[in-house]
């Protein structure tokens, strides 16, 4: 008899990723052990394996994801190791994480480390907490050689996070979600984005993992918590029941185009340019709106305008001195950068 339906689900998300991880590097030349290949690779001198992490904070997602790169890496001459991260935002959370940690032991994970984080301010709860906690994973990778993070969010979290870029009304980027790999190299994946929340849980459940349940994600103060039991169980009572995996899906067409916008204004940004390198207005306005955008958008943030606090407000401002000149002034965007129209270029620095 085989294992639970939902532990088979896990197991076999987490074995795809694996594998992913182990073909990328392989064929970077990193390190590891041939896994794949002729049998003269596989009997070739045999260095150390990749190291997989897993960031843990001790919920069900999390514990699962945990569990399953413990059964499934052993199997794939993978390090498995884990990291929880203390954002010391509650009473008690030192003790939490070290609980985590030890969990994380028990199912056989080494290396494990608990990393306190100190959480800013910049952007609001939620996001000070995100960047704090990525910053902590970023470390504890470099710090251990890991070639991957895996993170436990699931289909329902890709819903949600839908659902937040379309309130804030940022464009095809912001529907797009969260990629199935992001960060610096691949280095961080998503197994679970194609499973739900209550695959993970009952996971736990059935293999007896004990599982804490963050009091934060039942907070109303918080915009997601709302969210989450709030707007997604009155968008399924309206809806019906499959509006997470039709907004999931959407995530990923989304992403799908963006790239492709990504790609083509990569490419047209040159040929928009002068040869001291400014923006020419009359080549950007003969664009498609949505490459022009991203050209812009690009172009502030390399000026220092900081990516998270640039909304689609700021670039539609500074795309009507493209479209819309009627000789209006600077436009103001974040981090002190400044737009304005010059001799028929579009000038963007500090200011």
């Amino acid at each position: 008899m085989g294992p639970h339906p939902a532990v088979a689900a896990i197991r076999l998300a987490v074995r795809r990723a694996l594998h992913d991880i182990l073909n990328n590097h392989h064929a970077s030349g990193g390190p590891g052990r041939q896994a794949f290949g002729t049998p003269q690779d596989r009997t070739a001198e045999r260095l150390p394996s990749p190291l997989v992490l897993v960031a843990c904070s001790g919920g069900a997602d999390s514990m699962a994801l945990a569990s399953a790169l413990a059964f499934e890496a052993p199997k794939l001459g993978v390090r498995a190791g884990g990291v929880t991260v203390d954002h010391g935002l509650q009473p008690g959370s030192d003790l939490r994480a070290d609980e985590v940690a030890l969990r994380l032991r028990e199912l056989g994970l080494d290396p494990v480390e608990s990393v306190a984080v100190t959480v800013g301010r910049a952007g609001g709860p939620e996001a000070a907490a995100r960047d704090a906690r990525y910053a902590a994973l970023d470390a504890a990778a470099e710090r251990h050689g890991a070639t991957a993070v895996l993170l436990g969010h699931t289909r329902d979290d890709q819903a949600e996070t839908v659902l937040l870029g379309l309130a804030r009304g940022s464009g095809i980027r912001s529907l797009s979600g969260m990629a199935a790999v992001s960060g610096a190299g691949g280095r961080y994946r998503r197994p679970f984005l194609g499973l739900d929340r209550q695959t993970a849980r009952k996971a736990c459940m059935v293999q007896s993992l004990p599982v804490w349940d963050d009091p934060h994600n039942t907070d109303p103060a918080y915009t997601r918590s709302r969210l989450r039991h709030e707007g997604l169980p009155a968008l399924e009572k309206a809806l019906g029941k499959r509006v997470v995996e039709a907004l999931a899906r959407t995530a990923q067409l989304s992403r799908d185009d963006a790239d492709a916008l990504d790609a083509w204004a990569s490419q047209a940004e040159s040929s928009v340019r002068d040869a001291a390198g400014l923006l020419e207005c009359a080549k950007l306005y003969a664009l498609p709106p949505a490459v022009r955008r991203r050209i812009l958008r690009r172009a502030a943030i390399e000026a220092g305008a900081p990516a998270g606090s640039l909304f689609a407000r700021h670039i539609e401002e500074v795309d009507r001195l493209i479209t819309g000149w009627r000789g209006q002034g600077a436009i103001n965007l974040p981090g002190k950068v400044v737009a304005q129209r010059q001799g028929g270029r579009l000038v963007i620095r500090q200011g």
